[in-house]
């Protein structure tokens, strides 16, 4: 069971619903981040509000991200807009005996804050290894690296996790009393990502390489 820490980052990050699922340690945020290849991010325009799915991995205490610069998402975070981050790991779906005790497992995280764009091609390729890394350790040394031009066109950015909290949820059934003698089954069902085996593109000839196979055993 995840153990909380005691003090939220900001008024922002303090969970006030079940506050004993809330979690504030960087380790339980660096761990559902990590596991994640997408995360959400919701902004105002000025004119609508939007929740957009993209990319994301980390390094060190920071999110990052990486899009078009043409796009309407690199173009409002690029401006310094405020936006709000949501990851969520969903670990088992929890069956009760009533219909409104049934709850799921889970692990997520909210991030707040601006993000700031990563200058230069040296950070940028820099940042895109780790990227790399992230889907398949040991890509980035066979992969070619993104040219000038496509560099030039594309946006790096990153937010600090100092304004986060994760809550956590890792729970059997809890009924109320007057239930418990229900005829109904009661339990977990666990879900997880599973890696699957590696599908060749046309390029038969090629052995597959060792990351990848280590990928598809993790």
């Amino acid at each position: 069971m995840n153990k909380p820490s005691p003090t939220a980052p900001s008024s922002r990050t303090r969970i006030r619903r079940l506050p004993e699922l809330a979690n504030y340690e960087r380790a339980a945020l660096h761990e559902i981040i990590d596991q994640s290849y997408v995360c959400h991010i919701a902004f105002n325009d000025g004119e609508s509000t939007h929740c957009m799915p993209t990319a994301c991995w980390r390094q060190d205490d920071y999110l990052y991200i990486h899009g078009s610069n043409g796009g309407r998402l690199t173009k409002v975070l690029l401006a310094g807009t405020q936006v709000s981050i949501a990851i969520t790991h969903v670990d088992g779906l929890v069956l009760a005996r009533s219909a409104f005790s049934h709850t799921m497992n889970y692990r997520s995280a909210v991030i707040y804050g601006a993000f700031e764009a990563i200058e230069g091609n040296k950070d940028k390729l820099a940042a895109m290894d780790v990227f790399m890394d992230k889907i398949a350790a040991g890509r980035k040394h066979q992969a070619r690296p993104g040219n000038d031009k496509e560099l030039a066109a594309t946006s790096v950015l990153r937010i600090s996790l100092a304004e986060a909290a994760t809550k956590i949820s890792n729970t059997n059934p809890v009924d109320k009393e007057e239930d418990l003698n229900l005829p109904v089954w009661a339990g977990v069902l666990p879900m997880a990502v599973k890696h699957g085996e590696p599908i060749p593109a046309d390029n038969g000839a090629i052995p597959i390489p060792d990351y990848v196979v280590r990928w598809a055993h993790a």
